[in-house]
């Protein structure tokens, strides 16, 4: 791959910004709108508001691990960089749609590569009615919250919300209560990703809830409704020995 068609992107930390002038220094650094790849230095927080922040231009993203976490990262190795992302494996994302209705009438829209997740905004607990496909499945959900994870996403909130981790590529989403208290047995469901799910805020003057995909908040919602995106896609590029669809099966059998 041509060395100047390298874009980097990278978290403010001082280790990342250190990486990204060493990179720079030794392959270019491109354009955003001349490149054919961006690499991403940070952890995977910085990954998620990349593909965010550059989704319009539809290239695909190889990043290197420079945080805490990297779990959708590549190790960071400042050799033979061309010649790793000309061997990378290509992940396609298909993220998750959110459609909010607030208190106010107002609409928004975001996108989720990771989750979207409901939590109430007070000390009382929120109480939701959830809907797949227009039939009501739970008439009445009382929990400090709800998630929908993608199998991506699924290893990250959700997992830390005892939800399923789901391998990539089935299709399928995982919606997992967050300290739900009635139904006392219920503890989430695994869904087809194609279907599209509705939630509903009871009482949302008195227990407001709030909604946010990834990163993207928006407060005091009474409807919500979640759908995988049948348009929007991000490429990731995975070292072959590390691929994310190894990563996540892997991450069933950690103790």
């Amino acid at each position: 791959m041509d060395t100047h068609r390298i874009a980097f992107v990278a978290s403010p930390t001082e280790e990342a910004q250190a990486a990204l002038a060493a990179l720079g220094k030794r392959y270019g650094d491109a354009p955003l709108d001349q490149a054919d790849v961006i690499v991403a230095l940070g952890g995977d927080g910085f990954m998620l508001r990349t593909l965010h922040r550059h989704r319009a231009r539809g290239l695909p993203v190889y990043g290197m691990k420079l945080g805490t976490i990297g779990f959708l990262m590549n190790q960071h190795h400042l050799d033979d960089l061309p010649e790793r992302i000309a061997s990378a494996r290509a992940t396609v994302l298909r993220p998750l749609v959110m459609d909010a209705i607030t208190e106010s009438g107002s609409s928004a829209t975001a996108l989720a590569f990771n989750e979207v997740s409901l939590l109430r905004q007070t000390k009382q607990a929120a109480h939701v009615r959830v809907a797949l496909n227009g039939a009501v499945k739970l008439d009445e959900l009382i929990c400090d919250g709800l998630l929908v994870a993608t199998p991506a996403g699924s290893t990250a909130y959700n997992l830390s919300a005892h939800g399923p981790i789901l391998p990539f590529g089935s299709q399928l989403l995982a919606m997992t209560p967050i300290s739900p208290f009635r139904p006392r047995r219920w503890r989430g469901a695994i869904l087809p990703s194609h279907g599209e799910i509705a939630i509903e805020i009871l009482d949302p003057y008195k227990r407001p809830v709030s909604a946010t995909a990834d990163s993207n908040e928006v407060r005091d919602v009474v409807e919500v409704r979640i759908r995988e995106s049948r348009e929007e896609t991000m490429t990731l590029l995975f070292d072959p020995e590390h691929g994310l669809e190894e990563r996540i099966l892997n991450e069933q059998f950690e103790l």
